[in-house]
Parts: structure tokens; sequence; C-alpha cells
């Protein structure tokens, strides 16, 4: 009898355990209509505060109806449509980017600590592409009306091989999903990752670490 008990016990705590991890990694559910956040308000915490009133331009965005200029090193450029462009999005999980490509513009490898992404291509053709951790590229060539999924976390990038213009629009299950170019955290980060690091890690003299650091815009 005494050993059923303590079975028993073992039994129920397996299952609280079992609901509470449960309950904490489960994606939470809002638990009101709306909360449009509050830019401006000082509180910090995941997520925002909501605004107390709040009007239908909350909702809305416009800024993905047209090309942006491509007229930069990468030949490329993501318009956002996120929480900080649309203050309705906050606590519903979801955003969107528009990314225009020059002939030849890059999307440079990065990835998205906090989201999937879903690609749609509006009109050219793209070669896309993401690195597993076990170090395998999963790529392909993608044309107007095709899909593309990049998973959470994994590196990925877009480039147009073209001789035209290329535009795609990417869809994100995070009000903010979160960006980190590979390239750029590592040398432009501030303060500045060590020469002996990046030299070391790259392969490569510290005279061109210094070179790649001046081309994107970091200190040597």
């Amino acid at each position: 009898m005494v050993a059923a008990g303590k079975l028993s016990v073992v039994v129920v705590m397996v299952l609280v355990i079992t609901t509470i991890s449960n309950s904490v990694y489960a994606k939470s559910d809002t638990f009101q209509d709306i909360c449009v956040a509050d830019l401006n308000n000082a509180v910090k915490m995941n997520g925002f505060a909501c605004k107390t009133s709040f009007n239908a331009l909350d909702f809305f965005f416009a800024g993905l109806a047209m090309p942006q200029p491509t007229n930069n090193m990468m030949g490329s450029n993501v318009t956002l449509a996120e929480v900080m462009q649309i203050p309705g999005l906050n606590t519903l999980g979801v955003s969107m980017a528009r990314i225009d490509f020059a002939p030849g513009g890059l999307n440079p490898p990065h990835e998205h600590p906090r989201a999937t992404e879903i690609l749609f291509v509006l009109y050219g053709e793209l070669d896309v592409g993401f690195i597993t951790t076990a170090n395998v590229l999963v790529s392909m060539t993608i044309k107007q009306g095709d899909i593309f999924t990049f998973p959470k976390g994994l590196v990925h990038f877009q480039i147009n091989n073209g001789k035209v213009p290329a535009a795609s629009i990417s869809a994100l299950n995070s009000q903010n999903p979160g960006r980190e170019d590979i390239a750029a955290t590592l040398f432009t980060a501030m303060p500045t990752v060590s020469d002996s690091v990046l030299s070391k890690a790259f392969q490569i003299s510290y005279q061109e670490v210094d070179s790649i650091k001046s081309m994107l815009g970091g200190k040597p």
C-alpha cells in the first residue's frame, strides 16, 4: 500500500509538471480582441503596452504597395510591415515585408530569431535558399507566383540573378521577427568583435578583416 501510494504521488507530480511545461512552452493566446501598441510607453515588456484609444489607422499601412530604391551596395531593399509600422499588430503574432531587387541584387544571408518566413514572388525570378544546422543547403530558383519557406532561426538568402528587377512579399509569424545579417552582425558589431576572432573564424588576415569592416561601415 505504501509503495502504491508513493507511485500515485509520482504519477501526479509527472502530470502536474507536464501540464505546467505545456502551458509555458505553448504559444499563448491573446487575452483581448486587440492591444494596439503604445510605442511611446516607457514600460518594457515582451511586446508593447496597449494604447488607451485607437483608430483604423493603427491597423493600416500602405508601404508595401510601391517598389523601393535598390541603388545600394546589395542591390536590394527590404520594407518592413511589423509592429513598429502597424501598432495594431501588437500581440497578434504576424508581420510582412516587401523585398525589391535590382538585377543582381542580393538580400544577404541572415536569420530571423523569432519567426518562420514564407515568401511569395511578385515578379521576376529569385534564387533562394536556407542552410540547416547540419550544414545542408536547401536551394532552388523560384518565379512569379511561386512560394518558398524559410524555417525559423535558419540562415537564408535571396538573390536576383536575372537581368530585370524582381520583388517579393514575405509573411512572418511574429509581430517583430528580428533580423541578424551574418556579415554585418560580425563585422559591424559595437563594441567591435576582435580581429583575432574574425581572422581565425574566416581564415583571413587582419588586414582583410579591417577591409571588410570598413566596407560594411564598421570600425576597424
